[in-house]
């Protein structure tokens, strides 16, 4: 399993950046959250095979049509448990 908490900046609210995102999730069977954030950033925590979790980065580094993806910034590890049976979106931050 692969943790990666995720912030990325741009154009990527309002541009069904976050449901994009949980329909990538839930099609590589990657588990976690995504939310808003008040600087207008996007905030997410992946979870899942590194495979997975890697097209999911990938996936993110452009987002759905009408993002604009200046930058990221990931943290993580090699091995989690998952804190999540879903993906989920959540409230704003």
């Amino acid at each position: 399993m692969r943790h990666v908490h995720v912030i990325v900046h741009g154009r990527v609210q309002g541009v069904g950046y976050r449901y994009g995102l949980r329909e990538q999730a839930q099609k590589l069977g990657i588990t976690g959250w995504v939310r808003n954030r008040r600087d207008d950033a996007v905030e997410a925590v992946l979870v899942g095979d590194p495979v997975a979790v890697d097209t999911a980065l990938a996936w993110m580094e452009h987002g759905p049509a009408g993002a604009e993806v200046r930058s990221m910034e990931t943290a993580g590890g090699a091995f989690a448990t998952p804190l999540h049976d879903s993906f989920e979106v959540h409230p704003s931050a």
